[in-house]
């Protein structure tokens, strides 16, 4: 059998190839939405993919001391364009004055896998920190020498892993023994209270001894580690017969800050301190840098770590901005007149 084929008409004719045109462009257009979708929906399953870096937060006081401290460390994280619980998650560690704590909750950042080791409440957690890791970016903010506790090899190329910003405090403790001088010109000793587990506490101690030897006074060193032996100093400050406190920089001092002040002024003695905080909180007067800003500074570097660059390359920062802050309501209940001279040199007075 011969099979015939199939004949079209004309108008047959023209109309098939119209719906084979019609077909085949939405054909054709199928396939173009399908790849502009695909191409569309790529980044974002890319991006669903990738994990939220992690940052590693690790302080020696608590939350609450350090609140006011830590909003400025996350402002300069959005600096550099992260927002926490956003495209950034901070996973925090507080010691709570707990500085044998400090190790292992190192040790536990770093096998968490953190993308950067933020340490932070003076030098105890830097040097936990150090301990435990040798390769995740470490950027720390402390208040002595980081070149002479062995943390970085030098202030404008750290070196290894690590990097941050020295507070200055240990360094400014001569200038705050200046102060009391300029207050109490007639003064003759002053005790020095020092945290014994501080690191830098005999640095302090010898700035301490090396100003005073210039300025004439005899020092009567004090030690405190805890809450209770707090109170003792103060107890024995009477039978020192001293005529004012110099309290060193310390973070443990700092978380205790409320109860050093109370107990000055119930022994009516006058005592200058590190941060304004202290004055804040109804203390005579304070000398040293404007803590928050290096918090932020400590943030965008930590940013600045995550968009890639190397702590190597990264310079130690250091303060530019010193403030001496004067409480003149406390001066009063301590029956002191403050010098015209000394008024003058304060950048903050609360009267």
């Amino acid at each position: 059998m011969v099979q015939r084929r199939r004949e079209f008409s004309p108008y047959q004719s023209t109309r098939l190839k119209r719906t084979m045109l019609l077909l085949g462009a939405v054909m054709r257009r199928r396939e173009f939405l399908g790849a502009i979708g695909g191409a569309a929906t790529w980044p974002f399953a890319a991006r669903a993919q990738q994990p939220m870096p992690v940052v590693g937060f690790l302080n020696t006081q608590s939350p609450e001391t350090f609140a006011p401290f830590v909003v400025a460390f996350r402002e300069g994280l959005a600096d550099l364009g992260y927002t926490e619980n956003r495209n950034v998650a901070i996973e925090y560690r507080w010691a709570r004055g707990q500085y044998d704590q400090l190790t292992p909750m190192a040790a536990e950042l770093v096998a968490r896998r953190v993308a950067v080791l933020v340490t932070t409440g003076g030098e105890p957690s830097a040097q936990a920190a150090k301990a435990v890791n040798s390769s995740i970016p470490h950027v720390f903010l402390i208040g002595g020498d980081p070149v002479r506790q062995g943390l970085v090899a030098a202030y404008n190329r750290p070196g290894g892993n690590i990097t941050g910003a020295n507070l200055l405090t240990t360094e400014l403790e001569p200038k705050r023994l200046g102060l009391l001088r300029a207050l109490l010109p007639n003064s003759t000793r002053i005790a020095l209270l020092t945290n014994p587990t501080y690191p830098d506490a005999e640095v302090q101690k010898r700035e301490v001894l090396a100003a005073a030897r210039i300025s004439g006074h005899e020092i009567v060193m004090m030690t405190a580690r805890d809450g209770g032996e707090i109170d003792t100093v103060f107890a024995s400050l009477a039978g020192h017969r001293v005529d004012a406190l110099l309290v060193a920089a310390d973070p443990f001092f700092n978380s205790r800050r409320n109860q050093i002040v109370a107990l000055a002024a119930r022994m009516a003695m006058p005592a200058i301190y590190e941060w304004r905080e202290y004055v804040a909180a109804g203390g005579l007067m304070s000398y040293g840098t404007v803590i928050a800003d290096l918090y932020r500074h400590v943030g965008r570097y930590t940013g600045r770590v995550l968009r890639g660059e190397k702590p190597a390359d990264m310079p130690i920062l250091q303060p530019t901005k010193f403030e001496f802050v004067l409480n003149l309501a406390a001066a009063r209940a301590l029956g002191l007149k403050v010098p015209d001279t000394l008024l003058a040199q304060a950048d903050d007075v609360i009267e």
